[in-house]
């Protein structure tokens, strides 16, 4: 059963199937190109979800062959602000560092599994998306750039944060410097990506994993994910201490009783979430 989700706008479709949620930029005509509908939209329905008891894992997409270009080159060009054109500078700061925790932040910190199903072109701010979501497939058309360089940009939404930490520093600095373009294949090489699949395959390959996610042992998983996002933030013995704390917990849940009594029985476990 597929609900759909009012998102406010056009420019970013949102529905929960089986316990996913897919949310799908959608400006196809400018590549996802990001809009500020697109992006307030996004934050208020990423909020929601993290509450949402209904919902076990996110896939971020885009629509029409792409995933998603990053800021509107061409509404720059045309001076056309993101966000409000009568904004002083120091407002317009603050306002995209609101908007950047709600929307790439809340993919990193969320307490739910979060994917990147990238079936075309990854530029810009729109690869900064896909480098904070927990996991990215990709299509084997796709490309992806950090792209800013070439725009005389430094880069937003995280990227250079989520880029130094999956594939080191002098690589990622690389990676800024000269804006290479990089394949699908060379992006999995990296280990930016974590599969390729064929164009036609991508969303069902996606989908399929999603849903084993959703469906998967919640607590555990939420923990599991703070866990290994502390673990690029916090000295070693911190780490150890939550670890030995979260891996408590989890031991007291239904899932986990579900799981040993499932082992015994030689049968896969029914998870609950709880």
């Amino acid at each position: 059963m597929t609900t759909t989700i009012d998102t406010g706008t056009d420019h970013l479709l949102a529905e929960i199937d089986d316990g996913v949620a897919v949310l799908t930029m959608n400006r196809p005509e400018r590549r996802n190109a990001f809009s500020t509908d697109m992006l307030y939209a996004m934050g208020r329905t990423l909020a929601d979800l993290e509450t949402d008891d209904s919902v076990g894992a996110v896939v971020v997409t885009g629509a029409g062959g792409a995933f998603c270009a990053g800021g509107d080159v061409k509404a720059m060009a045309e001076k056309n602000a993101l966000f409000s054109p009568d904004a002083s500078h120091d407002d317009l700061v603050n306002l995209q560092r609101i908007n950047q925790r709600a929307t790439s932040g809340k993919l990193w910190s969320m307490g739910k599994p979060t994917i990147a199903a990238l079936p075309g072109a990854a530029a810009g701010a729109g690869f900064s998306l896909a480098l904070s979501c927990d996991l990215r497939y990709a299509a084997d058309t796709a490309i992806l750039t950090t792209a800013f360089a070439r725009v005389g940009f430094a880069g937003d939404y995280g990227g250079t944060w989520f880029l130094t930490r999956l594939i080191g520093s002098a690589k990622a600095k690389e990676l800024y410097f000269f804006s290479e373009r990089l394949s699908a294949k060379e992006a999995l090489d990296l280990g930016i990506v974590n599969g390729v699949f064929a164009a036609d395959a991508l969303h069902d390959e996606v989908m399929g994993l999603a849903r084993k996610l959703a469906n998967g042992p919640r607590v555990a998983l939420r923990y599991m994910k703070e866990n290994l996002n502390r673990a690029v933030l916090t000295p070693f013995e911190q780490c150890s201490d939550i670890e030995v704390t979260h891996h408590a917990h989890t031991g007291t849940t239904e899932d986990h009783r579900e799981a040993a009594t499932a082992f015994v029985e030689k049968r896969e476990p029914q998870f609950r979430g709880r």
